[in-house]
Parts: structure tokens; C-alpha cells; sequence
């Protein structure tokens, strides 16, 4: 769904769409992250609007999804589920594009956009994406994969003896 800035200007815009998983036949948001899966139906619904007295688009709305991720930890995959309001705000893209401007603390949530208007599906990619956590964890106590022998811990327990670290790395350890 594209929002076009001329329908903005007359009247806010609703939504309500469901947008099918990245596995099925009409595809979904592409994430463009190759460990980074939509599992099952995203639904998202609000609206857009124009905000007046500036060139801002304004979206805002609920999405509920559930995110497969890869265990930053274990490889192993890992299930996030997202269900949260959502508001994002963005500028059309100014002149003077790739020179470097200063941007004050209340402008740091901002996003932009060029041409006519804002497609639905970026808006919802970049707000997946900013919800996710930084560090990805299958689990909470996850305990990732031995750094000896290679195998998963949460599937067997090894018992690898860490080996002593290297001398001539030990003036690195104050550093900590």
C-alpha cells in the first residue's frame, strides 16, 4: 500500500491490512536479512496522515507478528513475537541530499522519504526492525555453542576444559 502525499494533504489515510509470511506464495515484507523470517500472518492497522504546517508524514497503528531470528548464541532458531503500537515519522529527503546536516535530539526518530509518498511495507520493515532486540537469543539462558568443541550446549552439555589463554594477551585483560 503506497501513501501518496496528495491523498495525505485531503484527509488522513486508514489501514488494515495482513500481510502473509516470506514462505507463502504471494510473499511478504522482504526484511533483507537472510536469518531474519516472518512467521505466520503480520497484521497491522492505523493510519497515515499528513501533518500540517509541514511536509511530515505521520503513521501510526498497531502490528502484531512474530519474527523467526537465528540465536546470536547457538544458530539455533529463535522466536520473537512483536505486539505493540507504533508511531513513525518521516521527512521528505531535502536538497542537498549527501552533505552532512546536524540533527537535534528531538529530530533523532525521524525517517525520510523521497518522491511522492511512503510505502507501507518500508514502514513496517523499519519498524520490525527497530523493535527486535539488539542481541537475538533463542532463549534467555541460551548457553551458545562451545567455543572447544563446537557442539550446541543447550542440546548436550560438554565437558571441554577451557584452555588457559595466551600470555601475550594478558595485557589486554586490565583493560576490562
Amino acid at each position: 500500500m503506497f501513501f501518496h502525499v496528495r491523498n495525505l494533504e485531503q484527509k488522513p489515510v486508514p489501514f488494515d491490512v495482513e500481510l502473509p509470511d516470506t514462505g507463502s506464495a504471494n510473499g511478504g515484507i522482504d526484511f533483507l536479512e537472510p536469518d531474519l523470517h516472518q512467521k505466520g500472518p503480520l497484521h497491522a492497522s492505523g493510519q497515515a496522515a499528513f501533518v500540517l504546517g509541514s511536509e511530515e508524514i505521520r503513521v501510526t497503528g498497531r502490528l502484531k507478528v512474530t519474527m523467526q531470528v537465528e540465536c546470536d548464541r547457538c544458530l539455533e532458531p529463535g522466536f520473537h513475537p512483536i505486539d505493540s503500537d507504533f508511531e513513525m515519522v518521516y521527512r521528505p529527503v531535502a536538497e542537498g541530499y549527501g552533505e552532512e546536516i546536524s540533527v537535534d535530539e528531538s529530530e533523532a526518530d525521524l525517517g525520510f522519504y523521497q518522491g511522492n509518498g511512503i510505502e507501507l511495507n518500508d514502514v513496517l520493515r523499519e519498524y520490525i526492525l527497530l523493535a527486535l532486540p539488539m542481541q537475538r537469543l533463542c532463549k534467555e539462558d541460551c548457553q551458545g555453542i562451545c567455543p572447544v568443541c563446537g557442539q550446541n550446549r543447550n542440546l548436550n552439555p560438554c565437558t571441554c576444559e577451557v584452555r588457559p589463554t595466551d600470555p601475550r594477551w594478558a595485557a589486554l585483560k586490565s583493560l576490562q
